[in-house]
């Protein structure tokens, strides 16, 4: 949905939203300087003209110095703009596949806000000119891979900032450009950059923070439907409720694994299918744990991915500069002098550690859910249904192949889950000694995530054929898996053998229902219309 008529996100560096930056990056919502930041941001770009027009006698790192282990180096006052340039075009050193449209925009976005906050010294005009590239969606051209996640995100930050100065490249409506021409076709003028803004530009943690903002509100997405696939296989091999009373649950006190026992209960409202006994359940006192510990395993992980978000909100209102320019007006602790300093606020340890964390949660996701999976496939497991879920096991291989393909995401990610943050290595001559590879733990978490979304889909198709073969006896789901489940009908037939379609298109077909977040809507409405407590998922 566009958001081109909706009022801006107004950019103070100090209460951007999540979901405002989703507004900017995915509905092309635009992004304007509130009138305060302008008044904070001229402030400390004073300081900065004051020290260059005084000759600057001492040493200002990035001002006047070179950067990193060049710091001792002094740099010429008649070439402190050439400086601020040389940065942008030195550190464009990325490789890799380009980042995706929505992460460019949502780092010109985090950028512009961090600027916002008036501690880096730079002009508003070219903060501005930023926000114009992002409002006329000129995306430059960032490669993925070159960055330690240390000094910032330097290299895809330098990149993103190349077509603001007539350099790189960029996409114009779907257009690969030289940057000075993408510019010129968005009318946009580009800009010269004067002291200590190239420094401010690509010092930053905004990269690494974009791909996790995206990351995380797709991952919030995913535990819920986690829980729709989770209950629709519970249906399909008539498990028990008891696992998700409410009282268990309270007895444990864990947020996430309350508001899972809920959403599985509400899901399930209805059903002729759990806690049936009949002679395949009449033997069964319980459900294996891949069923039965639903609400602590995605409970979990719920917890991880809300302790992610709480960290996220942090950093996309921080100044991630260095050095940071701190008036003595607008100093946070109401120190009394006007202050360069140079400290570490662009590493990115909380980052790393966090999305590393939120791999692993996900990661958790997918490994019970292919354990569903294959429980669902085992004709001496799953209760009364055929092997592989089709009629002529033997002539017809049914969904067996769907559960390799779980498999081999699961097994992916195990390697994925190894923790980006948990290694480092010395750049600059040893003066950059700690790195946080928080750009890396991003990476990984955003394709653990589409791996997880490529494994629920799996199991909600095959919970679904599952659930059809039940519905032939006349044994119908619950409230909410039954919503599932026609929905999945509309776009993927019951399979009556192999010769029908190619699998794969059945499984690309219930991607796209989760990936779109249909499922979660329609799931949502159909318990708000016949649930008993009428409420969505949690």
């Amino acid at each position: 949905m566009s958001r081109d008529n909706e009022k801006p996100v107004e950019l103070d560096g100090n209460s951007l939203t999540l979901a405002d930056v989703i507004d900017v990056a995915r509905n092309s919502r635009s992004a304007v300087l509130h009138p305060s930041a302008v008044s904070r941001m001229a402030k400390s770009r004073a300081l900065v003209e004051k020290w260059v027009a005084e000759g600057a006698e001492n040493p200002i790192y990035g001002i006047n110095t070179g950067f990193g282990s060049n710091q001792d180096k002094a740099v010429a006052m008649k070439q402190v703009e050439q400086l601020q340039t040389n940065i942008i075009l030195s550190h464009a050193a990325g490789v890799g596949n380009v980042a995706a449209e929505e992460v460019v925009m949502t780092m010109i976005l985090l950028r512009a806000n961090a600027l916002a906050k008036g501690y880096s010294g730079i002009r508003v005009e070219v903060v501005e000119r930023l926000l114009d590239m992002l409002n006329a969606r000129v995306c430059p051209v960032v490669p993925e891979k070159g960055s330690v996640g240390s000094s910032g995100d330097l290299a895809p930050l330098a990149h993103m900032v190349l077509p603001l100065i007539g350099h790189g490249e960029a996409f114009w409506q779907g257009e690969r450009l030289p940057g000075a021409e993408a510019m010129k076709k968005a009318h946009l003028e580009t800009v010269t950059l004067k002291a200590k803004e190239g420094l401010a530009l690509t010092n930053g943690t905004q990269f690494m923070t974009a791909i996790g903002v995206l990351t995380l509100m797709d991952a919030e997405d995913i535990t819920k439907i986690a829980d729709i696939a989770g209950a629709m296989s519970v249906e399909a091999m008539k498990g028990k409720s008891d696992a998700f009373i409410g009282d268990v649950h309270q007895l444990r006190a864990f947020k996430g694994q309350i508001d899972c026992a809920a959403n599985i209960r509400k899901l399930i409202v209805d059903s002729k299918l759990v806690d049936t006994v009949d002679a395949d359940t009449q033997k069964k006192r319980q459900d294996a744990y891949s069923l039965r510990c639903m609400p602590q395993v995605h409970g979990a992980s719920r917890q991880a991915v809300a302790f992610v978000r709480s960290m996220l909100e942090i950093e996309i209102n921080s100044a991630t500069d260095n050095p940071l320019i701190i008036p003595q007006e607008t100093s946070p602790t109401g120190n009394a002098a006007d202050r360069s300093v140079s400290a570490g606020n662009f590493h990115g340890q909380p980052m790393g550690l966090s999305l590393d964390f939120l791999t692993l949660a996900l990661a958790e996701l997918g490994n019970i859910s292919e354990r569903r999976v294959a429980r669902l496939m085992n004709e001496h497991e799953n209760y009364g249904l055929p092997g592989y879920l089709i009629e002529s096991p033997g002539l017809n291989s049914g969904m067996m192949i769907a559960q390799y393909t779980a498999a081999a995401l699961v097994s992916e990610n195990k390697v994925l889950i190894h923790p980006a943050s948990g290694d480092s290595i010395p750049t600059s001559a040893n003066q950059e000694d700690h790195n946080s590879m928080g750009s890396i733990a991003a990476r990984q978490a955003r394709e653990v995530l589409q791996n997880i979304q490529q494994v629920m889909a799996i199991e909600i198709l095959c919970a679904a054929q599952a659930i059809g073969l039940r519905m032939s006896k006349g044994q119908n789901p619950g409230v909410g898996s039954m919503a599932a489940y026609e929905l999945i009908r509309k776009h993927v037939a019951q399979r009556e053998s192999d010769d029908q379609e190619e699998l794969h298109r059945d499984m690309q077909n219930v991607l796209e229902l989760v990936q779109s977040g249909e499922l979660l809507q329609l799931v949502n409405e159909a318990l708000v219309a016949g649930g008993r407590d009428q409420s969505v998922l949690a």
